[in-house]
């Protein structure tokens, strides 16, 4: 007879369909994967209706699922063979009735069929239907129907009982593990690092004790004895009242750093020990008390190293007191320092702001004294040199009225006439002015962005702050390069306000000007908006123009910002309010408009008497009837005369107790039509409030030129006639003004030329000093970076009988040194590139015959510049006139033999 071969699959595939046995194979996930027909037979199911179904899908349990279900989880994580002895599984069964549910018993063994890896592929389930024999174990219990259900039972009688020694042999193994099992749980009650004991009954008494409650309490005799024998020392330290509490209420109790005393040695005196513990009532089924479980853990060791700490610590703080005061006495001390020291820097703020300042309107003054100077002694000679002299110091003013513009914007002190703008509008109409001023070799580009909304702003500031940005951006990029100008909406969120403290958060109008220059380091952006700060060479800025930027933006309640880096070129990004309004159409700007007089009568009212008879002066010179008043209250008093007066014409800051806003004010409740123009130099919060001019009033800011006040007056009267021809009623003519009181003939009077004092030009004139004077002139070698000064220190010079040679730096003179026959160098200390210091000591090492004369805008007197780093000079201060330079050519040392002397 052949041998079967083991090895093939279709031989186990065969013997397993073949087998008398149910089997049924199920995956980890207790999904049915294959059966035999023994197994369908005593399920009453068939294979399409169970495979691929889970095992509890397929057959369920009902109460009875758990402990198959655990069964086959012992096997997924033993990885070891699982029986059930017996277990109440019902069966679908069909009958004539329908389907119904038959009650059956089961025994069941659970074999794990493992992969190569060692993991659980497959369970293999064997099920035995003992059903007949649980009921006949049931009959012979009761006595009753033993043969009967013998003959019922199914198979053999043999197979049954070998069945029953089976299961009996797996109980056994059962019981054997859970003796192990016991025994692992008694080794870890015993070494468990926590002490523990179990107490029974209401007099507490010890059923069980762990390793370390023994080593706690000592190696003495306590099971079976209730706590107050064991443990006699305890008594009256509050334990057993903590037992009994716990046993009554079934709550249990927890303690923290319970101080215990104990005698683990019975010839030694109480010790001292902290315990956490927890007392946990033991409960049977009904709720009543079977004992208290006791559980806890020595921490003496812990409690005094607390203790310890504890002390440590107070004593700490008692020093953190003591050092704190001795801090806070310190503190005291060093915010004095810090206050004289912040109190140092603003003086030396101060001082390099007024040492500019001084510097700058000396230099200005120097023009206008040497200019005036020269007008007095060429008037009778060259009408056209006096023409050209009188023009350069009049551009000199202009420049001083710049400087103070500016210094009035950084300190936000200037008047604004914000009004709805349009940004796009104002660019395009500044197009042309940008391309003259920055030349053909900077490319301007500008963009506008859709939608853009109108600002609140003053035009004309605005305008000034375009092109102070421009012309910065076209020094840095020497000339040529690219100017962007960007135009768009911004909104400006918390998050951005938050991280820029001077912001408030809403919708603005951005201007960005942006250059591919050179850029600026994160130093010189830290200082960028300082007055008087720059980068450019000496002579060639003031350091105002950013300055001006940053002052007038922060009046506007704007946000200005640079970005740049160095190599790549700037952006500065201006934020402008965003305005609601409809932006104006620019109107023609009066100061642009033709210079021409009238007939109508004008109050001048100014304090100072200088200013005011030029200013009546010049209005009669125009044709106007001008009446004068010193102050306000005088000024009132001719308005209420009854004297027609078509326009006011006052400073804003007055002597006395009437203000010019209130005289301004009265004044047009005595005549309604009367236009009022206000003049200042400084007005302070008289007419302007928040940085911005009040609603409807006008400015003339000083100084001012004879054509601005001019076409400033005609404006507003032109305004004023043009509102009476508007106004219904009778003609609008101008009336012939009355004539004036006898009784104000005095006080106040209309001037014309007769009753005003000499000008210039009717004053006795000084005598001409002639070049003769002077003596033999000098070969001068003069080096000024300011075109008008150098003009005009070459005129005076000339005037003495020098011949003059200009420079504009020190590398040009010394060129022209270079050629030889200079006998004085006059040369300024400010200049671009290497100052006037350092030139006179490279003049002298060159040619030791060489005298000096410095000339400084610092100020100071005529002095032996001796004491300057080792210099041999004379320093002339600024501003000087022919007599000053004539004195310093005096304080020359004498020439050496062969040199001319002055």
């Amino acid at each position: 007879m052949p041998s079967l071969d083991l090895s093939d699959v279709a031989v186990y595939g065969s013997l397993f369909e073949a087998s008398p046995n149910p089997y049924v194979l199920v995956s980890p996930s207790l999904t049915i994967v294959g059966c035999n027909d023994a197994y369908l037979r005593v399920t009453a199911r068939t294979r399409a209706d169970i495979v691929g179904r889970g095992i509890f899908d397929a057959f369920p349990g009902g109460p009875n699922e758990a402990q198959l279900r655990s069964s086959f989880d012992r096997v997924l994580r033993t990885k070891e063979r699982d029986s059930i002895a017996v277990i109440p599984y019902a069966i679908a069964k069909t009958t004539p009735e329908g389907t119904l549910l038959e009650e059956r018993f089961w025994s069941a063994t659970h074999t794990p069929v493992l992969d190569a890896r060692g993991d659980v592929r497959l369970i293999l389930q064997h099920t035995v239907d003992v059903t007949e024999l649980h009921r006949l174990k049931q009959a012979v219990a009761s006595g009753e129907g033993t043969a009967e259900a013998l003959d019922a039972a199914p198979g053999p009688i043999e197979q049954i009982e070998s069945d029953l020694m089976r299961r009996a042999q797996a109980v056994q193994r059962t019981n054997l593990s859970l003796d192990a099992e016991l025994e692992r749980l008694h080794s870890l009650f015993t070494q468990a690092p926590g002490f523990i004991a179990v107490l029974s009954g209401p007099d507490h008494v010890f059923d069980l004790a762990n390793d370390a409650y023994y080593d706690l309490i000592g190696r003495r005799d306590i099971l079976g004895k209730p706590i107050h024998e064991a443990l006699p020392e305890i008594e009256g330290q509050g334990f057993h009242e903590l037992l009994d509490r716990v046993f009554e209420s079934r709550q249990a109790f927890v303690g923290r750093d319970m101080r215990l005393l104990l005698r683990p040695d019975p010839d030694s005196p109480p010790a001292e020990f902290f315990l956490d513990f927890v007392y946990q009532p033991v409960l049977r089924a009904d709720g009543g008390v079977l004992g208290i479980f006791v559980q806890g853990h020595d921490v003496t060791n812990r409690k005094r190293a607390q203790d310890e700490l504890l002390r440590y610590q107070t004593d700490l703080e008692a020093l953190v007191r003591e050092r704190t005061l001795a801090l806070e006495k310190s503190e005291a001390e060093r915010a004095q320092a810090e206050a004289a020291l912040r109190q140092a820097q603003r003086l030396e703020a101060i001082g390099k702001l007024t040492g500019g300042v001084a510097h700058d309107f000396n230099n200005l003054l120097q023009v206008i004294g040497s200019n005036l100077d020269l007008l007095h002694h060429d008037l009778p000679a060259d009408p056209a040199t006096t023409t050209r002299r009188l023009d350069s110091a009049m551009g000199a003013v202009q420049r001083g009225a710049r400087l103070a513009s500016q210094l009035l914007a950084f300190a936000r002190k200037q008047p604004l006439e914000p009004r709805p703008v349009s940004l796009g509008r104002l660019l395009r109409g500044m197009d042309d002015l940008l391309r003259r001023a920055l030349g053909d070799e900077v490319e301007v580009e500008t963009v506008i962005a859709g939608g853009l909304w109108s600002m609140l702003a003053d035009p004309s500031q605005v305008e000034n702050v375009i092109l102070n940005l421009a012309i910065n951006a076209r020094d840095a990029m020497d000339g040529s390069g690219r100017l962007t100008l960007e135009a768009g909406n911004a909104m400006l969120d918390d998050f951005y306000a938050l991280r820029h403290p001077e912001v408030t958060a809403g919708q603005y109008v951005m201007l960005g000007v942006s250059d591919t220059g050179c850029g600026m380091s994160a130093e010189v952006m830290e200082r960028a908006f300082e007055p008087f700060f720059t980068t450019k060479p000496e002579g060639k800025g003031t350091g105002m123009g950013l300055a001006m930027v940053h002052g007038f933006v922060k009046q506007s309640g704007g946000h200005v910002k640079i970005y740049s880096e160095v190599g790549h070129g700037t952006t500065v990004k201006i934020y402008l309010p965003r305005s609601h309004q409809v932006a104006e159409e620019p109107v023609t700007d009066p100061r642009t408009g033709p210079v021409a007089g009238g007939t109508e009568t004008i109050l001048v009212v100014e304090d100072d008497p200088q200013v005011r008879a030029a200013t009546v002066e010049i209005l009669t010179g125009l044709g106007y009837r001008v009446l004068q008043a010193g102050d306000a209250q005088s000024a009132l008093a001719v308005i209420r005369s009854g004297v027609l007066v078509d326009l006011l014409f006052t400073d804003v800051v007055m002597p006395g107790t009437l203000r010019s806003p209130e005289l301004a004010r009265r004044a047009r409740e005595t005549l309604p039509d009367l236009a009022v123009l206000f003049t200042s130099g400084y007005t302070e919060n008289a007419i302007v409030h928040g940085g911005r001019l009040d609603p409807g009033v006008h400015l003339l800011s000083k100084p001012y030129r004879r054509e601005d006040l001019a076409r400033k007056i005609r404006h507003l009267l032109g305004n004023q006639r043009q509102r009476r021809i508007a106004r219904p009623g009778p003609s609008a003519a101008t009336p012939m003004p009355p004539p004036i009181p006898p009784f104000l003939a005095s006080a106040v009077q209309p001037l014309g030329a007769p009753t005003m004092t000499k000008t210039l030009a009717q004053q006795p004139m000084a005598p001409r000093v002639l070049a003769e004077e002077a003596g033999t002139g000098c070969h001068v070698l003069l080096v000024e970076d300011d075109g008008i000064i150098q003009a005009s220190t070459m005129d005076m010079l000339e005037s003495l009988g020098h011949t003059v040679t200009a420079a504009a730096d020190a590398d040009e003179a010394m060129v022209e040194l270079g050629r030889g026959g200079i006998d004085v160098l006059f040369t300024d200390i400010g200049l671009p590139g290497r100052s006037g210091i350092e030139l006179a000591h490279e003049a002298l090492a060159h040619d030791p015959t060489l005298r000096v004369i410095v000339a400084s805008g610092y100020g100071g007197d005529i002095r032996d510049g001796g004491s300057e780093a080792g210099l041999d000079a004379v320093f002339l201060p600024k501003p000087y006139n022919r007599n000053g330079i004539r004195k310093a050519f005096q304080s020359l040392p004498q020439p050496p033999s062969g040199k001319n002397r002055p």
